[in-house]
């Protein structure tokens, strides 16, 4: 099982490296901004080399700001935009998936609008790599909070890639989040049996603990060690997940986090 973090520094290769870690997600740029992707370094072939050579795998995590189930022409039409352009770059430095939020409707719009925007950007943006779509923790409207909010999208999800003409998409795939889902109101003991249950797999988990109590819809990671969540639980559920694991914990605990979840899954 390979075990690593998301690293905010200009380097995250040398982060991953300098804690063991064997998967490295970052962004791409601005994760609160709508400005395209930037590879670092500028040379996407050189940055896939470097860390094909160190044997660590990318993630690349979408911005926040797409939202692509928003009504909103001024949010969802960027947010395509922005996810396409983000998806092309993630590719080109073989990054072996990107993470976006499921997104969210506002007020008293149907959550199914939100369903078909997505079908429609399911069906319109080319994924030269697998598209991750990550639960969230808070938010009336949110399309991946609650397990049945997260099974109406994957239904439309799903039809939208099974009708592709296109058999070259990459999959559309599903990531797992701790903190998100006990937020939520989500059972960490069930979780993952209840999430394979409607979407069929989990690609890739978000191992984070939380500071704040089971269902508050509060988005505040902690240290393995300093959550509300118990730890052998973050635990059960990597190991019933058996994807890709990135921590998303607070530095400087990130390393002591991943160290601890290596050791447990190697012994």
């Amino acid at each position: 099982m390979r075990i690593g973090g998301h690293f905010h520094s200009d380097n995250p290769l040398q982060d991953a490296v300098a804690c063991g870690a064997r998967v490295a997600q970052f962004f791409l740029g601005d994760p609160q901004g709508w400005k395209g992707p930037v590879i670092p370094g500028g040379d996407p072939g050189a940055l896939r080399d470097a860390y094909a050579a160190a044997g660590v795998d990318i993630y690349i995590h979408a911005p926040y700001v797409i939202n692509v189930a928003s009504t909103n022409n001024r949010i969802r039409i960027p947010s395509r935009k922005l996810l396409d352009q983000q998806l092309k770059a993630a590719a080109a430095i073989g990054a072996k998936g990107l993470i976006v939020h499921g997104g969210h409707v506002t007020g008293d719009t149907d959550p199914a609008a939100g369903v078909a925007n997505w079908v429609k950007a399911i069906e319109q943006i080319e994924r030269p790599l697998p598209l991750l779509i990550e639960n969230t923790a808070g938010g009336n409207g949110a399309m991946a909070r609650s397990l049945e909010a997260i099974a109406r999208l994957w239904e439309g999800v799903s039809a939208a890639v099974d009708g592709a003409s296109d058999a070259g998409n990459g999959e559309v795939g599903f990531c797992l989040d701790t903190c998100h889902a006990n937020s939520a109101g989500i059972e960490l003991a069930d979780a993952v049996d209840r999430v394979k249950a409607i979407t069929g797999r989990i690609d890739l988990v978000h191992c984070n603990n939380s500071r704040d109590e089971f269902g508050s819809g509060a988005d505040r990671h902690a240290n393995f060690d300093s959550g509300t969540i118990d730890p052998q639980a973050l635990l059960d559920v990597v190991r019933a997940a058996g994807a890709p694991v990135v921590c998303e914990t607070p530095e400087p605990g990130l390393a002591d986090d991943i160290a601890w979840l290596q050791a447990r899954i190697d012994g």
